[in-house]
């Protein structure tokens, strides 16, 4: 895997860090396609029970596309020398991460320490849990630039927080801050600056600590219930509750619960 991107697997917890500081975590090819092998190798693991994301430096997650090597891709494509539509990185790369984030059959806990912008700021928002430093901060971008949205904010932005103030930071792109984020419902948790790897660290823990076949499933009636009816949704209910009952977890749940003791689950 590239040094673009780092990954550390201890005790069931993937850490998966963007590793481009000096360029405040922009996304190049080589770092786009590093963080999809990352999730994807994280998705599949059978030892991984939780991912953290997070970005290196204390500036920046990720500021989304690097407008660096973009505005050169853009050239070759005009001058006929490029490989293709610049473009299709969002088919390439940006589609398969935010499904990988979204669709990853166990936790994903974004840990926010700077600038989360573009695409950064979709990832972020793709995310189960986010713990945003407080002096971190989001913004759309997309319009700035001429451009709509794209991974995934469409979709998530505004069911964070309704489609009416989702219109307005995309239309309007502007910084929020971590306070706002945090009024917004963007931010689950906004933590001092220096606290935010111990603080990520340990929900993230936590989480892989956890019954992983039942967040799974809580994540897949979140994702069914947000486009289907409530009869459809209690169907879906119903085949996932049968599907956790019948885990190894849910069994030494209710065994631990009746001997007054803490389970300790296997993610099975």
């Amino acid at each position: 895997m590239a040094d673009t991107v780092l990954y550390d697997l201890t005790e069931g917890l993937a850490t998966i860090t963007l590793n481009r500081s000096d360029a405040m975590n922009a996304l190049n090819i080589d770092t786009k396609e590093a963080l999809r092998e990352a999730l994807l190798q994280a998705a599949e693991s059978p030892a991984v029970r939780a991912v953290l994301l997070t970005g290196s430096g204390s500036r920046a997650f990720c500021v989304g596309q690097d407008l660096k090597e973009h505005i050169g891709l853009l050239a070759a494509d005009r001058d006929g020398s490029g490989e293709g539509s610049t473009m299709n990185t969002v088919a390439l790369h940006y589609n398969p991460i935010v499904t990988a984030i979204a669709g990853m059959p166990k936790p994903v806990v974004a840990a926010v320490n700077g600038v989360a912008a573009g695409a950064g700021a979709g990832f972020a928002f793709a995310a189960d849990y986010r713990i945003v430093a407080d002096t971190a901060s989001f913004n759309t971008s997309f319009a700035g630039v001429a451009l709509t949205a794209d991974s995934g904010v469409s979709w998530t932005l505004q069911r964070l927080i309704g489609y009416g103030r989702a219109a307005d930071l995309l239309l309007f792109p502007r910084t929020i801050d971590a306070q706002e984020a945090l009024g917004l419902g963007i931010a689950h948790r906004v933590v001092p600056a220096e606290e935010l790897a111990s603080e990520a660290a340990a929900v993230a823990r936590r989480l892989a600590e956890g019954p992983t076949a039942a967040y799974a499933a809580i994540k897949e009636s979140l994702a069914f219930a947000a486009g289907h009816t409530l009869t459809e949704a209690l169907a879906m209910e119903d085949e996932l509750q049968r599907r956790a009952g019948a885990s190894d977890d849910h069994a030494i749940a209710v065994n631990a619960f009746v001997n007054k003791e803490k389970p300790r689950f296997t993610g099975r």
